[in-house]
């Protein structure tokens, strides 16, 4: 069947359905990267049900990636003058290597251009190689490197990486 869809999220299951499936994600895919304290600080600071409705009430717009009908990932966007914030991207597991996240990123190209944004742009852990090795393929470049601090004692230590959209 194959059938890929963006579905926006408009309602609070489908914002239980996003936090539900990151905490899947983060803990599978940020552990063996970060630790498990900093994943679950991470999850509830910026994953969990409230997290995630905060950030919609913000302007954030969250869009759930369907596979066959399944809920397989999410993206999360925030518009900042000419560009395109990409907050998250994330796949499960058994997701991966379908060729997914480029669907999903070439939806958020046309988003782009359907808005004028210029670029997107993303921050990304500097020891997520998988990852980087996905964005450098979409045509991703890094354009420098930041550490930030977001309490509890834990850091984000992220390349910060740009995409021009044509």
């Amino acid at each position: 069947m194959n059938q890929f869809e963006i579905k926006p999220v408009t309602s609070d299951e489908m914002i239980h359905e996003v936090a539900d499936l990151a905490e899947e994600i983060w803990h599978q895919h940020f552990t063996p990267i970060i630790g498990e304290d900093q994943v679950n600080y991470m999850v509830d600071k910026f994953q969990s049900y409230p997290a995630l409705k905060k950030q919609i009430a913000d302007g954030y717009e969250y869009f759930q990636i369907r596979n066959d009908g399944i809920l397989c990932g999410y993206t999360g966007v925030h518009a900042e003058d000419d560009a395109l914030f990409l907050s998250k991207l994330y796949l499960a597991k058994e997701s991966r290597g379908k060729h997914l996240s480029t669907k999903a990123f070439r939806f958020l190209e046309d988003l782009c251009r359907q808005r004028g944004f210029k670029k997107i742009w993303l921050t990304c852990n500097k020891y997520n190689a998988g990852t980087l090795a996905v964005y450098d393929h979409l045509g991703l470049t890094i354009t420098r490197s930041e550490v930030t601090d977001i309490g509890n004692g834990f850091v984000m230590d992220d390349y910060i990486l740009e995409y021009t959209v044509l």
